[in-house]
């Protein structure tokens, strides 16, 4: 990963994040958008990323979508991992944020989101901890404070879920089963 800001206060921001927003076109996808002629939108998620998200709740923090486009795809993607929170069609990503709190009853600083393009950035500085992607917009690459190695629809969301599990002290725990 690469930091903007030191890597032991990204660590430290990270140990009270109660829960972990995802952008999806270009975070939990590639940002490439498929359609068939017959209008049918197709996308690609990563698994292990999907495993990511999983071990994250597993272990107590929720994760949730915000994102500006609508699709049933996503819906069917979230539901299948367990993802309650999901707010699409919303290009006003920081207005969408506060009714989130507001409604959760959470303050901005228990959340991280990861982001990729210019709707982002509002969010990405309002919360605790903001990640981009490597394909991310480079004005988003500068606003967050944690960039991941692996790009968006490859990886990026599971090297985010690993990063708040080792911050939590709850990876070892996590992987374990697995061992």
């Amino acid at each position: 990963m690469l930091f903007t800001i030191d890597p032991s206060d990204a660590m430290e921001r990270a140990r009270a994040v109660t829960l972990l927003l995802l952008d999806v076109d270009g975070v939990l996808t590639a940002g490439e958008l498929f359609l068939a002629d017959s209008g049918e939108e197709i996308k690609a998620f990563s698994t292990l990323d999907g495993q990511g998200i999983k071990l994250l709740q597993r272990y107590g923090v929720r994760v949730g979508i915000l994102s500006g486009r609508k699709s049933q795809l996503l819906s069917k993607r979230a539901a299948n991992l367990g993802i309650e929170i999901i707010i699409q069609g919303r290009e006003d990503k920081l207005d969408a944020l506060n009714e989130l709190c507001k409604k959760e009853k959470l303050d901005p600083s228990q959340i991280a989101y990861v982001g990729d393009d210019l709707p982002d950035i509002q969010v990405l500085k309002a919360v605790r901890l903001g990640f981009s992607v490597p394909n991310a917009h480079s004005t988003v690459k500068e606003v967050a404070h944690v960039q991941t190695e692996s790009a968006g629809g490859l990886g990026a969301v599971r090297e985010v879920c690993d990063f708040i599990l080792q911050a939590q002290g709850l990876y070892d725990d996590a992987i374990a089963p697995y061992l």
